[in-house]
């Protein structure tokens, strides 16, 4: 295992020691120490590394990931996994606003909670919240599925497209052109699949189920004075 600490080398060097796996994988396993909530540790990986961070991280952790699995040992803030393509992204605490978002591919897990709008415009990864979500998650969620093992805030699936959206608990309200739907046997074995992956232990017929009313897809004349 290589060990950084980032007390003793910049964030720069240590993604530049990241980034040139991708070119002669000489490490796969990497620790790094005191990272003290310093921003774009771990950005833009693109191997199959095993990175483990032992703290809390600040904005955009794990951004645009591809194949490495990284686990946060801490909070992490703004856009943890932004933009990631596939691997998997581990937070052993909360999450600050807008995890996930616009990712294409991949694992997010949160074992805490996440702050408002996880899953933004999320397009094909799968995110899995232990605790709650804050207000506006899964905005504009394109693809992929959000599963909250807790409560979500305001406007839920706010002019969502065609994201899976999974709550255990209570939501405070939906956004537009989002409503629950039934639960059907594929349901329960895509939310089945998801948590098993996620190492999480719930009932998969304990949740609800939400999505898309597609009342938003094509412009209606009718609404004109709406615009």
């Amino acid at each position: 295992m290589k060990t950084i600490n980032l007390t003793e080398q910049t964030v720069r060097d240590l993604n530049q020691a990241l980034h040139a796996q991708a070119v002669e994988c000489t490490e796969r396993e990497w620790e790094v120490l005191e990272p003290k909530g310093q921003h774009n540790i771990a950005c833009g990986l693109d191997q199959n590394l095993s990175v483990d961070i032992k703290g809390p991280t600040g904005y955009y952790c794990a951004g645009m990931n591809k194949k490495a699995h990284v686990t946060i040992h801490g909070n992490a803030g703004q856009g943890v996994a932004e933009n990631m393509m596939s691997g998997t992204v581990r937070v052993k605490g909360d999450a600050s606003q807008a995890a996930g978002a616009t990712a294409h591919g991949g694992l997010l897990v949160i074992e805490g909670n996440a702050a408002a709008r996880c899953g933004i415009s999320m397009k094909g990864v799968d995110i899995v919240v232990k605790g709650n979500v804050g207000h506006m998650s899964c905005f504009m969620g394109q693809a992929g599925a959000l599963v909250v093992c807790g409560d979500a805030g305001d406007a839920l699936g706010d002019s969502i497209y065609e994201t899976h959206i999974y709550v255990k608990g209570e939501v405070k309200s939906l956004g537009a052109d989002c409503i629950e739907k039934e639960v059907r046997e594929e349901h329960i074995e895509e939310l089945t699949e998801l948590l098993n992956r996620a190492g999480v232990d719930e009932d998969p017929a304990a949740f609800k189920r939400y999505g898309s009313a597609r009342q938003l897809y094509n412009f209606k004349v009718d609404n004109t004075s709406a615009y």
